[in-house]
């Protein structure tokens, strides 16, 4: 028998509450039991874990916090919490909450907790899922689409075929500072050039087969500039944000204020080059003025230390808040890394407005010379795009008052990290303190062309325009998917592509589907036979399609998304079904196995099926065709199950075409960006002024070779000498890697071919 009784001076801290332990109920296998207080006014800390864990109330009154939902929490209640169920024990009372806890460790419990659907879905909860609104200063190209915008869309798909509302939802971000930079270089107004290119990214995301439910276009919604500004006033009217005087900086020419485009240097936390204000190497936030070695954009002279005086943010002080955030939704390791480290800095003042014209300027009269800043702006367009959604849909959502039951998920870049995960929670907090926003986030990092960086500037870029068509967006949706970079970043190599395209695509998946179409035309007069006789190994094979179908959805699921996981399960459900049907086709035309052949043609068909079903929140068009082609309409629903095709279904599988054919899609037939004339010239100079054993990477710096001050100044003379073209020593050892370097001095050289022959 055990005996015990709540005793006060025994209590310690634990999950944000006072717990004690019941001594001689611990085991082995992670049992225990426990008396626990919350004190009034305080809550028990937002916490999941493998544990079955029941609570018996047994003194004062509060309430249990489950989600969405609240319970009460008073004498002789009894609640008892599954595995991974998130839970809050919270004291609304005057007086200590006390009661008993027991927790044990089951094992299958567990695991059917975590993969059971109603634990890892929405319910009825409205799910508004955001890919980073796209900077309106170009197209969209490969590196862009594999990212936020093919996952938003794979992800919302897969919900609704899963009965969950869910909408996708991004714009135009119209206010950027580099959308100042593209027109100053287009020769356009800044809001000419957001109008085209916003045009430009709604039309490249329709050719992906992209569907978008809200498309802000921020600079066009007339409502957006004055409830932006109200977004504003919260926070200032928090006290939290307010005008501060600060170090900055300014061109040394025309002494025009710096930041983000303008301004670039050395990121202080990683050494590597940056712009202003976001390092998209380490995703940490600069202030500016403590870039090493800055260069301005405007003008060669070096920038001067000044002051300004901004609206300024002391995000140091939200730590614990941003911590409690990221223990509610989906988080990866990466993000709350980056929430560690910058939570290291004894202070983090983050300016929420700069002195520029483009943009909107705050309603308050200190601001008067400063527009908000389009990162902390962007927030506030995420709820204002939920309202102009359910403005449409006539739901009462409203961007100054969120509600606790809408659900948000994001998908953005690495470099977009600081702002999504840490900077924009603190926001909200201020904004609406009463609102706990419950978001999930989903990051990936750079996808590399052919081993470098995607580059608008030197060319260095496949467009979506240029490779996506009917014919080709399934297979370029595949591949995006197989080798997106998620937890790392990957390649897309114009070979790798062609080889999946024709050995995947067309010599595996569409060769099977064409052959089984053939087999039964020709052996059941083109309709679907019935199951006949079972054998031991077709029955492991329904069981290995089950498990298919079980990976493919956590791997689509809210919890474990990964297109990567996803389309390789896609081409492992084709690869087993191709193995099984070589192996079953040993007998297939013996008299005596014809019942066992019915079986096996009837769980191909049942793969196929399946493969429709499956395949459709990567390859929209392709499941379609599939599904038409096996009699079926287009796939609305999630599998539950490994089904059979009704038996008696016509099936035209053997002439339908489902991948572009391979000559249309070889490798010489994406657009290749052609080395600058003056590459080999400049990689010669370089290797013969700095000693090298061998010629550099067209895709290296002159920093990262390690050039001096001196030898750039003989660099610039010897190609002075042999090009007739002037180059700055500041630009030679700025950011420009060897082929950008090459593409400058071949405009300028043409530049000055032309204006000789003017002449």
């Amino acid at each position: 028998m055990i005996l015990s009784s709540y005793d006060e001076s025994v209590l310690h801290e634990a999950f944000g509450i006072d717990m004690s332990s019941i001594e001689g109920i611990e085991g082995s296998q992670g049992s225990g039991a426990g008396w626990g207080r919350v004190a009034p006014g305080v809550s028990s800390e937002l916490h999941r874990h493998d544990e079955t864990e029941f609570f018996v109330i047994v003194a004062g009154r509060g309430e249990f916090q489950v989600g969405e939902e609240t319970h009460p929490a008073v004498p002789g209640t009894v609640a008892l919490f599954e595995p991974f169920e998130t839970h809050v024990l919270r004291n609304t009372g005057t007086e200590d909450l006390l009661f008993v806890t027991q927790y044990w460790r089951d094992a299958q419990r567990a695991v059917q907790a975590a993969t059971a659907p109603g634990r890892t879905g929405f319910g009825d909860r409205p799910v508004f899922v955001f890919s980073t609104p796209p900077t309106p200063n170009g197209d969209l190209h490969l590196g862009h689409l594999s990212g936020p915008y093919l996952g938003a869309d794979a992800f919302v798909r897969f919900q609704r075929m899963n009965g969950t509302r869910a909408w996708h939802l991004t714009g135009s971000d119209d206010f950027q500072s580099y959308v100042v930079g593209a027109a100053e270089r287009d020769g356009r107004t800044p809001a000419e050039t957001a109008a085209h290119f916003s045009a430009e990214i709604a039309a490249t995301l329709e050719l992906m087969d992209i569907p978008l439910d809200q498309y802000t276009v921020t600079n066009a919604d007339q409502e957006y500039p004055d409830g932006l500004r109200e977004f504003f006033t919260r926070l200032v009217d928090s006290g939290r944000v307010a005008p501060k005087a600060a170090p900055a900086l300014f061109d040394g020419e025309s002494g025009g204020y710096l930041y983000e485009v303008d301004v670039k240097g050395t990121c202080p936390t990683c050494g590597n080059g940056t712009s202003g204000n976001i390092c998209e190497e380490c995703g940490e936030p600069n202030l500016v003025v403590d870039l090493a070695e800055p260069r301005s954009a405007r003008s060669t002279a070096a920038p001067q230390l000044g002051e300004a005086t901004r609206y300024s943010l002391p995000l140091h002080e939200f730590e614990a808040e941003i911590a409690a955030h990221h223990r509610l939704g989906r988080v990866p390791v990466r993000l709350r890394d980056l929430a560690r480290r910058l939570f290291v800095r004894p202070e983090l003042d983050i300016p929420v407005s700069h002195l520029a014209d483009w943009g909107v300027r705050p309603a308050e009269p200190a601001g008067a010379d400063q527009v908000i800043w389009v990162w902390p702006e962007m927030s506030y367009g995420f709820l204002h795009g939920i309202q102009a959604l359910g403005r449409r849909l006539d739901q009462d959502w409203q961007a100054a008052a969120p509600t606790q039951d809408w659900k948000i998920v994001h998908f953005f870049g690495y470099d977009n990290s600081f702002y999504h995960g840490v900077l924009y929670p603190a926001l909200y907090r201020l904004a609406f303190p009463d609102w706990t926003p419950d978001i999930d986030y989903h990051v990936n990092e750079f996808y590399l062309l052919e081993g470098a960086k995607f580059s608008t500037s030197r060319r260095h870029a496949i467009w979506g325009k240029e490779i996506l068509t009917p014919d080709t967006v399934d297979a370029v949706r595949f591949f995006l998917s197989l080798t997106r970079p998620e937890g790392r970043r990957t390649n897309f190599r114009r070979e790798e592509y062609q080889r999946v395209v024709e050995e995947t695509l067309t010599g595996t998946w569409q060769r099977w589907l064409n052959d089984l179409g053939a087999r039964v035309r020709k052996a059941y007069d083109g309709k679907a036979p019935d199951a006949g006789n079972w054998t031991p190994e077709q029955t492991a094979f329904l069981a290995r399609l089950d498990a298919r179908l079980r990976a493919v959805t956590g791997a689509l699921g809210q919890a474990g998304f990964s297109l990567n996981q996803a389309a390789a399960e896609l081409d492992g459900l084709v690869r087993d079904t191709v193995r099984f049907a070589e192996q079953e086709g040993l007998t297939a035309d013996a008299d005596r196995w014809q019942a066992e052949t019915r079986t096996a043609v009837a769980l191909e068909l049942a793969a196929a099926k399946l493969l429709a079903q499956v395949a459709a929140p990567v390859m929209p068009r392709f499941a379609g065709r599939l599904a038409a082609a096996l009699g079926l309409a287009e796939p609305q629903r999630w599998p539950q199950s490994v089904e059979l095709l009704a038996p008696g279904t016509e099936v035209t599988l053997a002439d339908a075409t489902f991948f572009a054919a391979p000559a249309a899609t070889t490798a010489q037939s994406l657009p290749v960006a052609a080395e600058p004339a003056q590459l080999g010239l400049l990689t010669e100079l370089v290797t013969e002024a700095l000693q090298l054993t061998q010629p550099p990477a067209p895709d290296a710096t002159l920093i990262d070779l390690g050039i001096s001050s001196l030898q750039a100044v003989q660099l610039q003379y010897q190609l002075l000498t042999a090009l007739d073209v002037d180059v700055l020593v500041d630009e030679l050892l700025g950011e420009h890697d060897l082929r950008a370097l090459a593409e400058l001095l071949g405009e300028r050289a043409g530049g000055a071919a032309t204006a000789e022959a003017a002449a």
